[in-house]
């Protein structure tokens, strides 16, 4: 199984998973996140055809509203 590194720790995924994929099963809205890939940002529109490979490192920030 391919391992990433998901915000600082280990993960192992599933041999094909999308960023999306991703999202969905750690469960959050794609909507109120922001996505980096090995130090670039995955834009939202790609979060369906970006796979993920063996090695990717990703930091995933979530969204906060208040005032």
């Amino acid at each position: 199984m391919p391992t990433i590194v998901l915000n600082g720790e280990p993960r192992e995924i599933s041999t094909g998973l999308t960023v999306l994929q991703l999202l969905a099963e750690i469960g959050l809205d794609p909507r109120q996140v922001a996505v980096e890939r090995n130090r670039e940002i995955v834009a939202r529109a790609t979060h369906a055809s970006t796979l993920l490979v063996d090695g990717d490192q990703l930091e995933v920030v979530t969204f906060v509203g208040g005032g």
